[in-house]
């Protein structure tokens, strides 16, 4: 089966895009008041209105098939492709990837997916923009799922032999740090782990990390005095590298995450991003260091990679250098979708825990495929998106993974 039409829609995304290395030299920047330089290139200004290119396929069977080209929040930082910006890719997507689409055999998924993330003879041997490969990647796997009238998680079991979730996946529900009632519903919702809450700048942390110590008491007393009994969740947060800033000393830093491990008793805490270094080498070095020390000194707390650990390769680098308790598959930046599929999988392989994630800045439409990825590979868990307002992306992912079990059940027609 081909593509009988293919039209391309630029739109916008769950979010907006930020210029990480402005924002954290910033940390009381408003992007409506303010205005500073942003310091990344590719951005106009330093918090700017995420942009989409949705991929309309029609079969020649009359389905409709939709693949969105989005990347994540902070674009261009920590060795990720530069910011996505459609005007600039319209082009190339018109001379060169449609011709290819119209001629491509929809039957199978992997070997477009490993086509599409390869380098283009067209392009001189470079390879499309990260966005542009996932998104191309989604609406690849959604054709073939069509063209054999099933869903697109049997055919990521069907090709890669796995087995798909008798139930969906636990969700990390991301929400604002400052929004208690968005809390207070994730808790009432039961979700598995919460809140994300991102601390951006060491301003955020106030003076010895005093605030990260009273936001995590104040969510961990939330949780047992207004959940429901047998509600044990797992805690997480993400604190972009500021507790890097703060500690130098690997020493110093363990013993901080003694004090929030304490602070969030009886939960279990996870915290992303720890520490960004300068270079990949420096990053893997010192979250490998920090975490030989926690265990060193029993602290409980479980690190998880995200920036510099941006593709399947990465995600190897980082496991078998011992760096992480868990990694975060932040599929924008793998690229094609089989990149993730391989990084879930290695992961369990490895027993490394993983978390298939990707950005607030993606769409309802990446939403429910990564849904789909996840059924068939079972990661630990799922982030929440698109956006940060935690119930559209919980529900849109809850519902999606419940729709789909319940259809691969169903008996066989024939």
């Amino acid at each position: 089966m081909k593509p009988a039409r293919v039209q391309f829609v630029t739109g916008i995304s769950g979010y907006f895009v930020k210029d990480l290395a402005a924002v954290r030299q910033s940390p009381t920047y408003d992007p409506l008041v303010d205005n500073i330089q942003p310091l990344t290139p590719g951005f106009q200004q330093v918090v700017q209105p995420g942009q989409v290119i949705s991929i309309l396929l029609q079969l020649s069977n009359g389905q409709l098939v939709v693949g969105d080209c989005v990347d994540v929040i902070f674009s261009g930082a920590a060795n990720r492709d530069p910011l996505f910006v459609a005007s600039e890719h319209l082009p190339v997507l018109e001379s060169v990837v449609q011709p290819w689409l119209m001629s491509c055999d929809l039957m199978q998924f992997r070997p477009n997916s490993v086509r599409i993330d390869s380098p283009w003879p067209p392009l001189g041997g470079a390879r499309l923009h990260s966005a542009i490969r996932y998104g191309l990647s989604q609406v690849l796997l959604a054709a073939t799922a069509s063209a054999h009238g099933c869903m697109p998680a049997e055919i990521i079991a069907q090709e890669w032999g796995t087995a798909i979730a008798s139930q969906p996946v636990d969700i990390l529900a991301s929400c604002h740090r400052n929004d208690l009632l968005q809390l207070d519903r994730m808790i009432m919702k039961q979700v598995a782990i919460l809140p994300h809450a991102s601390f951006l700048h060491i301003h955020d942390l106030g003076p010895g990390g005093s605030v990260l110590l009273e936001f995590v008491d104040k969510v961990a007393r939330r949780v047992r005095e207004r959940g429901p009994s047998g509600y044990h969740p797992q805690l997480h947060f993400d604190v972009y590298g500021t507790l890097g800033d703060l500690f130098q000393d690997t020493d110093a830093l363990a013993a901080f995450l003694g004090q929030v491990q304490r602070a969030a008793q009886p939960y279990d805490v996870l915290i992303e991003s720890p520490i960004i270094a300068s270079t990949k080498a420096a990053q893997i070095e010192r979250l490998r260091e920090l975490r030989l020390r926690l265990r060193a000194q029993a602290i409980p707390v479980q690190i998880v990679a995200d920036e510099w650990c941006n593709t399947l390769q990465d995600t190897r680098r980082f496991a078998e250098a011992g760096a992480v308790d868990f990694v975060q598959i932040k599929m924008p930046d793998l690229g094609a979708i089989h990149n993730s599929i391989d990084a879930v999988l290695y992961c369990r392989e490895r027993g490394v825990g993983c978390c298939l994630g990707g950005s607030a800045n993606e769409t309802d439409n990446s939403a429910r495929m990564t849904a789909h990825v996840a059924l068939a590979t079972q990661p630990d868990f799922l982030l929440s998106k698109p956006g940060l307002g935690a119930d559209e992306g919980v529900m849109i992912l809850t519902n999606e993974m419940r729709r789909t079990l319940a259809v691969v059940q169903w008996p066989c027609l024939n």
